[in-house]
């Protein structure tokens, strides 16, 4: 079995080139093969994962893959899969977004020597002569074939039209597998379902100039069984930076993933062996709500590292309830080898149970937090007041009613009264910590 055949059972792939040779190409040894990411923001999103995992399943096969940062076409703007022309970015914006984007991938991927190249084609399309380009390589290219790809199609058709500059969006990622080609003996390229156009031109320049053969791989736009957009929420988009999406909010969307999903985002978005993975479908109420959680934990791992997944773990044990993944459940998850600071995982639920210590371990920057000027405490807040505005209680009545009953906190300490105020004094290392009951916190970060 090849990498190929890999891709295949997990769901990657939608559709290839040269199928028959692209399998004898892939059997003969270590391949060098590349996806190009667009770097219209400082962060990729979950929707990204699919190009970026294939990369992984690549390395892991002993192939050596590419990650292309678009800093060169990112200047042009690809009107793939878009009705509207992207705002052009500036060069300095383009270049942070680059670095974050450098930061994320290589989570996934293993850049050392030279296992895996991170490149970016602004390194040699911003050199290029415009005259040049246009006798050397546009001549290869015709308006005809060009405006039949379902890319400009759309646009063409579309109340904004398509504009001149992205119009040679094309030809540039035509030139880049060119040049990776040259350079780097790179023959595969792969992307989503919406770059098959660009792909096989790519693949065609190749040919018609350096008289060989390339390839190319598409994967399916992943939508959930609902039919949204992978990585959509209510709340935006699902980003790779902690700093847009904390690593909490992040185990959060996989945990929540509907049951029909299941099965089919293991295989996609976790490398647990896929004998294990086809046994989600046959799991169902609490068994499959464990699967969720086992899930969640290996995406997060992956994402955000080991520690990282481990806090969000605990955090949700805590807010939630634990639950104690069996170990027939995904017997390969790193969660049964993990081995929690806490000997019996039930006593999570239960604050009035846990030492301080361990209390410190749970709540970290996973739980849902605000900021607040150092300023506001001077005077003191009511703490009813507090609990109200970040959302512990619905109502001002609520709260009393929380802080009444006994079951409101500041930094661990019962509030005794509806009446208290919360000052500078209630401050702890520039951080305020509310408690709800035993399960919901939230923590205000004090700013001067």
């Amino acid at each position: 079995m090849n990498v190929i055949d890999i891709l295949k059972e997990r769901g990657f792939i939608e559709q290839t080139t040269h199928e028959k040779e692209l399998q004898e190409f892939l059997n003969k040894g270590p391949v060098t093969c590349y996806v190009g990411f667009d770097p219209t923001a400082s962060s990729l999103h979950v929707g990204s994962l699919v190009p970026i995992m294939s990369l992984a399943h690549m390395q892991r096969e002993g192939h050596r893959p590419i990650a292309l940062i678009g800093g060169g076409t990112g200047l042009v703007g690809d009107p793939s899969g878009k009705t509207e022309m992207r705002k052009l970015l500036a060069p300095e914006v383009i270049e942070k977004n680059v670095h974050g984007i450098k930061r994320q991938l290589s989570r996934f991927i293993d850049f050392s020597d030279n296992k895996a190249l991170l490149l970016n084609n602004a390194d040699w399309l911003t050199k290029l002569m415009y005259v040049q380009l246009l006798r050397d390589v546009g001549q290869h290219f015709s308006i005809n074939r060009m405006i039949k790809a379902e890319s400009y199609k759309i646009r063409i058709e579309s109340d904004e039209g398509l504009s001149f500059t992205e119009f040679n969006y094309m030809i540039l990622q035509a030139y880049d597998f060119m040049k990776l080609f040259e350079n780097y003996d790179c023959r595969l390229q792969m992307g989503g379902s919406d770059q098959w156009g660009n792909i096989v031109a790519g693949i065609e320049l190749i040919r018609r100039k350096r008289k060989e053969i390339s390839f190319g791989i598409t994967f399916p736009l992943i939508t959930t069984s609902n039919g949204t957009k992978m990585g959509k929420t209510a709340r935006g988009a699902v980003w790779l930076d902690p700093e847009k999406t904390t690593p909490y909010e992040y185990y959060q969307y996989w945990v929540n993933t509907d049951d029909r999903d299941v099965q089919r985002f293991m295989a996609l978005f976790t490398f647990l062996p896929i004998d294990e993975v086809r046994l989600v479908n046959r799991l169902e109420g609490a068994d499959l709500n464990y699967a969720k959680i086992v899930l969640a934990y290996e995406a997060t791992a992956l994402a955000h590292g080991p520690d990282e997944a481990k806090s969000a773990y605990v955090a949700a044990a805590k807010m939630f309830g634990a639950r104690y993944v069996p170990r027939n459940i995904l017997p390969s998850s790193i969660i049964h080898r993990n081995h929690f600071e806490f000997k019996d995982i039930s006593r999570i639920a239960d604050t009035d149970h846990i030492s301080q210590k361990e209390e410190t371990y749970l709540i970290n920057e996973s739980v849902p937090h605000s900021s607040m000027d150092k300023a506001k405490l001077k005077e003191g807040i009511p703490a009813f007041k507090i609990f109200c505005l970040v959302g512990l209680a619905k109502s001002n009545g609520a709260a009393r009613r929380l802080i009444e009953q006994g079951g409101a906190y500041i930094n661990g300490k019962r509030i005794e009264s509806f009446e208290s105020l919360v000052t500078e004094k209630d401050i702890d290392n520039m951080e305020i910590l509310l408690r709800a009951g035993k399960k919901r916190y939230h923590k205000i970060k004090v700013e001067s």
